[in-house]
């Protein structure tokens, strides 16, 4: 029987980890972070929200040392709630990574045409409003092409982008915060929030999970370890990109309110840039902050698509959707059928443009978390020491309050008409694809 090639060793896991949470929000989207919280509100957001998810990660790292199979949350769910809950976990999940991809393909083209504004022509149509053009839309379709025949031919070159990929965008990174030193104010940071303390934290711990999401990649490539590789390296890659995820979004937000007063940046487009360029008076450190967010692109489009495709592999392979899709190619060892389909899904929903960029946050967010749940609710009922059932308990609790944040109407920021279409088209999709296997012996 043919199996997926076995290359990956723990620094593949940290930057898959890593590189499949951070990619060019804090570039694109820090003029809405601001709106919603202000620095302080979106710090305190991202922190609380990275240590109201330590529970979660730390539910996965025990459930990937003990079952490393690629489906992740549908082999933790199965055995323990019926097919249809098995199914419904991996497939929402798969629509937390799947549905980051068209937004980086999409996002390409708002950065080039920052960069490049002639890009802004050739108007081919608008969807709520707002056009797609011809040049963007090529960008993006170009992107969503070379990262489906990255990962159609291997793990390995897959892998190797996402490992430098991150590593120099980390360094990048340090270099614009050690060169930013003297060029701002601490007095830019007033007033720390955007509404009332609580009210600005929570609207960004709303969004904490769509931009946190990523460090439970690492078990969906949980078979393609190195045959040298010892399991306890997935708990620490998973952490470790936690941790750093954490760092980096509440150090760079720090870093763009402390170089120009926040409120004139809220209304602004790419305020990153804008408050660079400013601080900067020139645009040489602003290319260099659009290479870092070229590259941060780039490895989070690749590490989302690594995921879902491998969710979609373990659907087929368990025969919840059509057996192709469970297909490995025979030379290059990959999940094909499932990355080229998921290739094709990808280019369709670019050509949807910006409208998308805001809803895919929204219900990201949710199907994040409604997988953590899944995830936490198996280990819990999988009966294991008491300690543990209650960190389980604790990540279930996490998730839950997560998902019922983007339910309830009488919480800021709660789904809409757009989230809920959005939402209501991928459950009626895997309706139409699921098949009915047999049901795996239950741990009682």
């Amino acid at each position: 029987m043919i199996a997926l090639a076995r290359r990956l060793r723990t620094a593949d896991y940290f930057t898959l980890g890593f590189g499949t949470m951070v990619g060019v929000g804090w570039l694109v989207l820090m003029d809405d972070w601001l709106q919603r919280g202000g620095p302080a509100g979106v710090i305190l957001g991202f922190a609380l929200g990275g240590l109201a998810l330590l529970p979660i990660a730390l539910v996965y790292g025990r459930l990937v040392e003990a079952m490393p199979d690629a489906g992740s949350e549908i082999a933790y769910t199965a055995g323990i709630f019926r097919q249809e809950v098995s199914f419904s976990a991996g497939w929402i999940m798969m629509l937390a990574y799947l549905i980051v991809c068209p937004w980086e393909a999409v996002a390409i083209g708002r950065l080039a045409a920052y960069v490049f504004p002639g890009l802004d022509a050739v108007e081919l149509y608008r969807i709520a409003g707002k056009p797609v053009y011809l040049p963007n839309l090529l960008l993006g379709l170009a992107l969503t092409a070379a990262i489906t025949l990255i990962n159609y031919r291997g793990i390995r070159l897959s892998a190797s982008i996402q490992k430098w990929m991150t590593f120099a965008l980390l360094a990048l990174f340090g270099l614009f915060a050690l060169s930013a030193v003297g060029r701002g104010s601490i007095e830019n940071l007033r007033p720390p929030f955007s509404h009332g303390g609580w009210v600005s934290v929570l609207l960004v711990v709303q969004i904490v999970p769509y931009f946190m999401t990523g460090f439970e990649s690492v078990p969906k490539c949980a078979e393609e370890a190195s045959p040298e590789f010892r399991r306890r390296g997935f708990s620490r890659a998973i952490l470790l990109a936690l941790a750093v995820g954490v760092i980096f979004y509440t150090s760079v937000v720090a870093l763009v309110a402390y170089l120009r007063p926040w409120p004139a940046l809220a209304g602004q487009r790419f305020a990153t840039a804008v408050a660079f360029e400013q601080a900067f008076r020139g645009r040489r450190m602003v290319d260099l902050l659009l290479l870092a967010a070229l590259i941060s692109l780039v490895k989070i489009f690749n590490g989302n698509f690594i995921a879902a495709s491998r969710l979609l592999f373990a659907l087929g392979r368990r025969g919840l959707v059509h057996a192709a899709f469970g297909r490995i190619h025979p030379q290059n060892l990959t999940p094909a059928v499932a990355v080229l389909a998921l290739g094709g899904v990808t280019a369709l929903a670019t050509c949807l443009g910006d409208a998308i960029l805001v809803p895919i946050t929204e219900v990201g967010s949710m199907a994040s978390a409604l997988g953590w749940l899944a995830a936490c609710a198996a280990y819990y009922f999988r009966r294991p020491a008491a300690g543990e059932r209650a960190l389980a308990l604790t990540g279930m609790s996490v998730a839950f309050l997560l998902v019922l944040m983007k339910l309830l109407p009488v919480v800021p920021g709660h789904f809409t008409r757009y989230e809920w279409i959005a939402f209501g088209i991928w459950c009626a999709v895997g309706l139409a694809v699921r098949r009915r296997a047999p049901e795996p012996v239950r741990v009682r």
